[in-house]
């Protein structure tokens, strides 16, 4: 991961960690249902946006890297990785 993808990242997984911690709070505060499944979807947004990043860095970073180098089976490697993921991704 680059220098300056790293800590936006684990500032984002920070505060959703404190997001989830609310979350439990509020299961044992019995709070309504629906603003429970309202945290759980900011939650799991805001999950999707990390991934999201990462996943442009990862671009960025490691694929094109493996894209201009001169490696041929590291071309093919991380070709295959985002096949694999994207096929995961659309299950």
């Amino acid at each position: 991961m680059q220098t300056e993808t790293k800590p936006k990242v684990l500032n984002r997984l920070s505060r959703i960690e404190g997001q989830v911690r609310g979350i439990a709070r509020m299961v044992e505060d019995d709070r309504y249902c629906v603003d429970l499944l309202t945290q759980l979807q900011a939650v799991r947004a805001a999950l999707h946006r990390v991934e999201t990043e990462v996943l442009r860095d990862h671009l960025d970073h490691c694929v094109m890297g493996a894209m201009t180098g001169d490696d041929p089976e590291d071309r093919k490697a991380k070709a295959g990785e985002l096949i694999e993921l994207l096929a995961r991704a659309s299950r």
